[in-house]
């Protein structure tokens, strides 16, 4: 009665089956490699925010690669902010979601190099194109504390680094690029401030903290998809035993078919 089977529909239907499990296994493993990933990186900005700060100049230099493990490390300098230079990073958002811009100031260190320091968020104008209204960053020498960033790249942020732009207006924060324009050394990667505070409630508003706390749903779906890889072969088992009672009840006496599968003949 299990003949059925090497059928051409229940051969398709197990060649499915057997395609599904090992690819809804991957799924799974996929979604537990990236809740694996979102726990080390919350343990990684936790140790990073919480180290003792550390001086910018010992952990980057001109032309250094932030590496991932000094990501959102605290980070002091002391220097006086190149006002000048100062240029913002277009579609950034607040952290009500509101779109504008970062205020990107070098703050120009005592041996003549500089690093970037993004001082936070501003509203854009009326006019995109024009440039925002920016708080004035203190004057004279002060020391800032912030998270260690790296260099951004169209292929690090998935934002296109477009051409053609307002004076002084960027779509990546990167210190190569700002190096051109300063005509000095400057730091690798940048400092998201943290502190000081602006002065008073005009000045940026400054980037949030990383979360560190959340780690999302990959877990949840990683064993949704395990469940669903255990549940194709119990639904093919159940199927099959479905089919073969329903063969059975076809042929049984009084069902209207002969054991031969034929018509039983009529009565007078």
């Amino acid at each position: 009665m299990y003949r059925f089977v090497l059928t051409r529909q229940w051969v398709c239907l197990t060649l499915v089956a057997l395609v599904l499990i090992p690819a809804m296994v991957k799924l799974g493993f996929w979604q537990y490699h990236r809740h694996e990933r979102r726990v080390a990186q919350n343990a990684l900005i936790e140790a990073n925010l919480t180290a003792p700060p550390k001086p910018v100049t010992e952990l980057t230099s001109p032309g250094h690669l932030v590496p991932r493990a000094d990501y959102w490390r605290s980070v002091t300098a002391t220097g006086v902010y190149d006002t000048a230079h100062e240029v913002v990073v277009r579609m950034r958002t607040s952290n009500d979601d509101k779109v504008g811009f970062h205020v990107l100031t070098p703050l120009v260190l005592p041996d003549g190099r500089a690093v970037l320091v993004n001082r936070g968020w501003v509203p854009g104008g009326g006019d995109p194109r024009a440039y925002p209204p920016v708080p004035a960053a203190p004057a004279g020498e002060v020391t800032v504390q912030g998270r260690l960033k790296a260099d951004e790249t169209s292929g690090s942020s998935g934002i296109k680094d477009r051409k053609g732009l307002p004076d002084r207006q960027v779509m990546l924060i990167n210190s190569a690029q700002q190096a051109e324009t300063l005509k000095k050394p400057v730091l690798g990667g940048y400092i998201e401030l943290a502190g000081p505070a602006p002065a008073g409630p005009e000045g940026p508003e400054p980037v949030g903290t990383p979360d560190h706390d959340s780690i999302g749903a990959h877990m949840a779906y990683a064993v949704q998809w395990w469940m669903f890889a255990f549940g194709v072969p119990v639904g093919w088992v159940v199927l099959v035993r479905r089919e073969k009672r329903d063969r059975e009840a076809a042929v049984a006496p009084g069902s209207g078919a002969s054991a031969a599968g034929e018509p039983e003949p009529a009565t007078a």
